[in-house]
């Protein structure tokens, strides 16, 4: 326990049988609790996290969100919850950088940024950093916002995180959440955080197919969320 707060980590994972021991190795020894949720792993994933001490679900639907998702349903009474990748490309151990301006009240989320950060050669694709260029310059656009990356590796408030009533099952996970967060007027903060290249190979960006699919997706969230807001506001004009 972090100055009297409980703080669970969730990693979503996906054939991680060669990762996810690093991952859960490297968590701090005040998270009072660790779920892997297993996305349909063809692998040994689920064995090898029950094995490094973390509570694993299985959430065969495929997709990031829904592994996410599954994770948050099996939450025990939390205060902050961290989401960080399972493929150890992440530094599990900067996560008090991530869940100290909660603590301390100053931020509700709190979200890893990997282009401000140490960010190793190779450990971003090109599409990948003209995507988070493009998504950042959107929620730049429609709501002010100064986020530099969509980084997995984030913390947030439980409750603000419940509030926020995520819904997006597949690579529009991350960009929803932020998305929603501003929306909300939540209190939120960017810090830099090192990134190195995964274990293994990413199952988004890794292929042509993957990389396409996410890109749409997360232009859609943005696109359907800027539509929301444009609807909310003229219906308070309305009023």
């Amino acid at each position: 326990m972090r100055h009297g707060r409980h703080i669970t980590t969730i990693i979503p994972a996906l054939n991680e049988e060669r990762a996810i021991g690093r991952v859960i190795a490297d968590i701090p020894t005040w998270v009072d609790d660790i779920i892997v949720a297993d996305n349909g792993s063809s692998d040994a994933t689920a064995d090898a996290a029950r094995a490094a001490g973390a509570r694993v679900v299985l959430e065969p639907q495929r997709g990031y969100g829904s592994a996410c998702l599954a994770g948050l349903a099996a939450l025990a009474k939390t205060d902050i919850v961290v989401f960080v990748d399972g493929d150890y490309s992440d530094y599990p151990g900067e996560m008090a950088g991530l869940v100290d301006p909660i603590v301390a009240g100053d931020a509700a989320l709190v979200v890893g940024s990997r282009i401000a950060g140490r960010l190793a050669r190779g450990a971003l694709t090109p599409q990948q950093r003209f995507g988070n260029w493009l998504a950042c310059r959107l929620m730049r656009r429609f709501y002010g916002s100064a986020f530099t990356d969509l980084g997995p590796f984030r913390a947030i408030e439980a409750n603000a995180l419940r509030e926020l009533r995520m819904t997006d099952r597949a690579y529009g996970w991350t960009v929803e959440m932020q998305i929603r967060a501003l929306q909300a007027q939540l209190a939120v903060r960017e810090i830099p955080v090192s990134y190195r290249p995964r274990i293994g190979t990413s199952k988004i960006s890794g292929t042509l197919k993957g990389s396409v699919l996410a890109g749409v997706t997360i232009l859609s969230v943005i696109a359907r969320s800027a539509q929301t807001g444009r609807l909310l506001k003229r219906a308070s004009v309305v009023k």
